[in-house]
């Protein structure tokens, strides 16, 4: 609930060109990504005992898929290697967990690159959105996570191309974006534009999502499981817990 009111923010970067709004500026839209990171974690660490080695391991994953993308900024099509990860790490710590670490990759990749510009705060959103989606099929196996790799794959796709459609395609004949558009006439454009430029490209994303997810998969969730199993703790009640060990040990030990 507290993710969802969090993203609130980031649905009105992608739906003001459909709704006859007007552009937020790229500092506010930057802005805004930032403060939703942070308040997460802030809540993550004060409500979900989110700790040191837990901060340490978003860290890692973060800067560990950032590098990939840094090895293979685009693939075949739209294929990239740094959606893996953060459909793992939804899947194995859940929703909160994966958007923090899709959002801080693309963070960290876009600081080490140089790629910061207006398209960073959607790509911050859409990517956390990503680690979101993979914890919805949270324990069901990697054939329901690879189909969420595929669904993601488009959706990623086609969030960011909103933010291209009414930057590049303004008054385009046929599918371009223009300001006043009734919200109807803005969504088949969009969609003439989605077919036109990017359906095809996005399949490479969404195919590669898959495949990596069932060959790498397996030993990736297990390895982070395993992880997580470390970093939980459970506090036992003292009358379920044997006597024995309240009991002193021998001196000296």
């Amino acid at each position: 609930m507290r993710l969802a009111l969090l993203s609130l923010s980031g649905l009105g970067l992608f739906l003001w060109p459909l709704l006859g709004g007007s552009p937020p500026g790229y500092l506010a839209a930057l802005t805004a990504a930032l403060a939703v990171l942070g308040a997460l974690l802030l809540l993550e660490m004060g409500m979900r005992g989110l700790d040191a080695r837990g901060l340490a391991l978003i860290a890692a994953l973060a800067a560990l898929d950032a590098g990939l993308r840094l090895v293979v900024v685009t693939g075949i099509g739209g294929f990239s290697p740094v959606f893996f990860l953060i459909l793992c790490s939804g899947y194995v710590f859940g929703a909160s967990f994966g958007f923090l670490t899709g959002s801080l990759a693309l963070l960290v990749s876009a600081v080490a690159t140089g790629g910061i510009g207006p398209w960073l705060p959607y790509q911050l959103f859409a990517a956390g959105w990503v680690g979101v989606a993979g914890s919805l099929v949270r324990g069901r196996g990697l054939w329901p996570l690879a189909l969420v790799g595929v669904a993601t794959g488009f959706l990623f796709g086609a969030l960011m191309d909103t933010w291209d459609w009414s930057t590049f395609y303004r008054g385009a004949a046929g599918f371009g974006w223009s300001p006043g558009l009734p919200i109807a006439e803005a969504l088949s454009r969009f969609g003439r534009f989605y077919l036109a430029t990017s359906l095809a490209y996005d399949a490479f994303r969404a195919l590669g999502n898959a495949v990596m997810v069932l060959i790498l998969g397996p030993p990736v969730v297990a390895a982070l499981s395993r992880l997580r199993s470390r970093l939980a703790f459970q506090v036992l009640d003292p009358a379920t817990v044997p006597a024995e060990l309240f009991r002193p040990g021998p001196a000296g030990s």
